[in-house]
C-alpha cells in the first residue's frame, strides 16, 4: 500500500531562487518534448515515443547548460508525464470521449517535478531535503515517515513550497470483524447526514472567502497584460484560493472518525461532474468537495480496515426507508413523511438508512463474509 507524506519546506533566498529555475527548466522541458511531438505528427504524420526523446535529451543537455543542472531521472520523469498525457489522450479518442489534446504548460499551470527514485538526486532524512546541486533545505517534518520512500515530489503551491514523499508501507490491513456499519449521504444543507441520524455542518469555505476572491479577481483584470504588478496581482488570487483549499482538508478530520468508528461504510456514488451542471447550485456543489472528501474516506479506510461501499444514489431520497414506499418530494422538501407507514424523518438521514440497506448488495463476496 502506498501512502503519501506532505511537508512544508522553508527554503533560504539562495535556496527558493534555485527552486524556481528547475521548476522553470522542468517546465520548458516538458513544452519542448510537446512541440517535438505536435511537429513530427504535422509533419510526417509520426509519432515520438518516450525513449526517442529520452535519448535525445542525453545529448542535449550536453549542450545545454539549464537541462545539465536537471537530475536525469527527474528530467526523465518530466518527460513520462507528457507520455501518459499522450495515452490518456489516445484512450480517450478510442473511447468515444472528449479527446484533449495535451496542452503547453504556462507559468503558473506546471507547479511539480518529481525524483523517481528516493536517493536519487533527492534525500529526505531526519527533518531535512538534500537535493542535487542545492544542498540541504529545512523540512518542518511534523510527523515521521511511515515504511520505505520510493518517490520525492517538489511542488510549490501560491509560492509556498512541499516535499511530498510517497512510501510504500506494506500491505493493506484485513477488514475488521466489526458489526458497526454506517450509511452516509451527503448534501448541501448538512455535508453529511448518517442514518444514525447524526449531521455535520456545510462549513461553505468558499462562500466565507467570496468577497476576497471578488476583490482580488477585479485586482488581477485591472492589471496589464504581462505587467510585474498583474504577477503580483496573480499571486495575491492564488494566496486565497490556496487559503480555501487548504481550510477544506478538514474533510481528512471527518473521515478519520468515521473509518475508526465503523468497519462497513455505504456512501452515495456520485458524478460530480453531471450534477454542477445545476447553474443555481454549481458553486455550492463545488465549494463542498464531496467527490474529494469521497477520495479521502476510501484511503483511510483502506489503511484501517474499513469496508467502503458506493451505492447509486438514485431513488435513495424519495424512497421510504421504513416501509420503501416511493414518497415524492421536492428538493426544497427537507422532511421525509411517508404516508403509508407513518415515519417522519430529516430528508437526508433517511436516504442515508437507504444507502446502508442497499451497501451489502454492492459488496464483493469476500468483503460480504466479513461484514456480516
Amino acid at each position: 500500500m502506498i501512502k503519501a507524506f506532505k511537508y512544508r519546506l522553508y527554503p533560504n533566498a539562495h535556496q527558493a531562487r534555485e527552486l524556481e529555475i528547475m521548476l522553470e527548466t522542468h517546465r520548458r522541458l516538458y513544452n519542448e518534448c510537446l512541440a517535438q511531438r505536435k511537429e513530427r505528427f504535422e509533419t510526417a504524420q509520426e509519432s515520438v515515443k518516450y525513449t526517442q526523446q529520452s535519448a535525445w535529451f542525453k545529448s542535449a543537455r550536453g549542450a545545454n547548460d539549464w537541462y545539465a543542472l536537471l537530475n536525469f531521472s527527474s528530467a526523465q520523469a518530466t518527460m513520462r508525464r507528457l507520455d501518459k498525457a499522450f495515452q490518456a489522450f489516445f484512450r480517450r479518442i478510442k473511447a468515444g470521449g472528449k479527446p484533449g489534446y495535451p496542452r503547453f504548460k504556462a507559468r503558473g499551470r506546471f507547479d511539480s517535478w518529481t525524483y523517481p527514485a528516493h536517493g536519487d538526486g533527492a534525500w529526505l532524512l531526519n527533518g531535512k531535503l538534500r537535493l542535487q546541486h542545492l544542498g540541504v533545505v529545512k523540512v518542518r517534518q511534523h510527523r515521521p515517515v511511515e515504511g520505505t520512500v520510493k518517490t520525492v515530489q517538489l511542488k510549490n503551491e501560491a509560492g509556498k513550497w512541499f516535499v511530498v514523499a510517497s512510501c510504500d508501507v506494506g500491505a493493506a490491513p484485513p477488514p475488521r470483524a466489526s458489526e458497526t456499519a454506517v450509511g452516509i449521504d451527503v448534501g448541501l444543507e448538512y455535508f453529511l447526514s448518517t442514518d444514525q441520524g447524526e449531521h455535520v455542518d456545510n462549513p461553505r469555505y468558499q462562500k466565507e472567502a467570496l468577497r476576497q476572491l471578488r476583490v482580488a479577481g477585479r485586482a488581477v483584470s485591472r492589471k496589464k497584460k504581462g505587467s510585474r504588478n498583474r504577477r503580483k496581482a496573480v499571486a495575491r488570487l492564488r494566496a486565497v484560493h490556496a487559503h480555501v483549499a487548504n481550510k477544506r482538508r478538514d474533510h481528512h478530520k471527518v473521515a478519520r472518525d468515521l473509518v475508526s468508528r465503523y468497519a462497513f461504510i455505504a456512501a452515495e456514488s456520485l458524478t460530480v461532474r453531471n450534477i454542477v451542471r445545476n447553474r443555481r447550485l454549481s458553486r455550492s456543489i463545488s465549494d463542498a468537495g464531496w467527490r474529494q472528501f469521497l477520495n479521502i474516506l476510501r484511503a483511510k479506510a483502506k489503511s484501517a480496515g474499513s469496508v467502503l461501499v458506493e451505492v447509486p444514489p438514485q431513488g435513495t431520497s424519495q424512497a421510504c426507508s421504513g416501509c420503501g414506499a416511493m414518497v415524492r418530494k421536492a428538493l426544497s422538501v427537507r422532511m421525509h413523511q411517508c404516508l403509508e407507514c407513518g415515519l417522519i424523518l430529516q430528508r437526508d438521514v433517511n436516504a442515508a438508512s437507504n444507502i446502508l440497506a442497499r451497501g451489502p448488495a454492492r459488496m464483493e463476496p469476500v468483503q460480504l463474509n466479513v461484514a456480516q
